[in-house]
């Protein structure tokens, strides 16, 4: 392998992980340090509808050990626009606000668009043109997590691959499933967790997902994330994928 395999949720607050996911008892405010002591990575969502202080960002790193490693998911009013070309602002904004507090801790960021945003070479190469490789020093990877099929064509892969921007494959009945290697990274979100297994996929599923992040750390870090679906299974099911990559 050329690269590390990490694997995770999204967010780390979620009512019914307590008891299931969490101890017992165990203090809401240690949920992410409980969380990170479990988990290698963890994909953080309130980012997509709310900034942050350094001091949270500070405050993230700081509860969680070495080698842990977060995805960020770019707010909404960076993509969920009409024309991309005009997010200048508000990506310089969002990056911004405090994220190189997280140092090392910090993974690739994912830039999530409606199911109604088609592809528009000249638009969309705009945005990508839009988007830093740094902040503060810090090196930025980026992710694109697109829900329309018009995005599913060589034209797109080409231009991401000039970008160095990964496409985010999506294991969901509705979104286009693109497993292109257009970054030196792959950023995997499965969304099919059954909340009838108690690891959300079954065995052979696990199996065939830990076959699949194998392949994909033989072209670089490789981030896979349990999202949606039974979300109450999403731990259990990242953790058993951490077990069954040994």
């Amino acid at each position: 392998m050329s690269g590390k395999i990490r694997v995770g949720i999204g967010g780390w607050t979620f009512e019914p992980w307590r008891g299931t996911f969490y101890p017992e008892k165990w203090p809401q405010k240690r949920e992410l340090e409980y969380a990170s002591q479990h988990l290698t990575s963890i994909e953080i969502n309130g980012t997509y509808y709310s900034t942050f202080k350094p001091a949270s960002w500070a405050k993230w790193r700081a509860e969680t050990p070495d080698g842990f490693v977060f995805a960020v998911k770019a707010s909404r009013y960076c993509t969920n626009r009409k024309e991309l070309a005009g997010a200048g602002e508000s990506v310089e904004r969002f990056i911004g606000q405090g994220m190189n507090e997280l140092g090392d801790r910090l993974g690739p960021i994912n830039w999530q668009f409606m199911g109604t945003k088609k592809f528009d070479p000249t638009d969309f190469e705009a945005f990508l043109k839009l988007l830093p490789r740094e902040v503060d020093k810090l090196p930025l990877r980026h992710a694109l997590e697109l829900r329309h099929p018009s995005f599913k064509c060589e034209e797109f892969f080409d231009m991401a691959r000039r970008y160095n921007v990964a496409i985010i494959f999506a294991d969901d009945d509705d979104f286009p499933e693109i497993d292109e290697p257009t970054a030196d990274f792959t950023y995997a979100r499965l969304m099919r967790t059954q909340e009838d297994i108690e690891t959300g996929y079954a065995k052979a599923d696990i199996d065939k997902w830990a076959k699949r992040s194998q392949a994909w750390a033989k072209r670089g870090d490789a981030f896979v994330y349990f999202i949606s679906g039974a979300k109450v299974r999403a731990p259990a099911a990242a953790q058993a994928l951490i077990k069954r990559l040994g």
